[in-house]
């Protein structure tokens, strides 16, 4: 799904405000992911703490009654490119390390892991580290034959 500019501010301006609010409730680092659930057939984008409080909420007119076959698999690429572009702001939210930003579905259930951040490491997305484990062992078992 190729997202309109529209749409792109329409989630940033909610992120924004995820950004607002937690700095002023939170004094010191509490929050340890942030939950984003979008609703297809009213297009209403609600974003949550970790305690399911909502934090903010918008409707995105474009994802209104979408028609997208796999509507989850289409909007992830569009919530992590604006999530990434506000790279900077998550840095002074009062979050604790490690956390992530994730997208569940109406029962609250994980869909995906949109974004990660672990001290130093920065995951965007879970298919950076697909097939790791054949690789490593592979690389333990040459190792062993020495």
């Amino acid at each position: 799904m190729e997202a309109k500019q529209h749409t792109i501010q329409q989630i940033e301006r909610a992120l924004t405000k995820v950004v607002t609010k937690c700095r002023a409730k939170y004094e010191f680092p509490v929050l340890t992911d942030i939950h984003i659930q979008v609703k297809p057939d009213s297009g209403e984008m609600l974003i949550f703490n970790d305690d399911d409080e909502e934090i903010t909420r918008c409707v995105v007119e474009e994802w209104i009654n979408s028609s997208e076959e796999d509507f989850f698999n289409a909007i992830t690429p569009v919530l992590r490119q604006c999530i990434q572009s506000m790279q900077k702001e998550w840095e002074t939210l009062p979050v604790l390390k490690p956390y992530s930003f994730v997208l569940v579905d109406d029962e609250g259930e994980i869909v995906c892991d949109l974004y990660l951040v672990d001290d130093d490491t920065l995951i965007l997305d879970k298919d950076l580290l697909k097939g790791l484990d054949e690789e490593l062992d592979a690389f333990l078992k040459d190792l062993l034959k020495d």
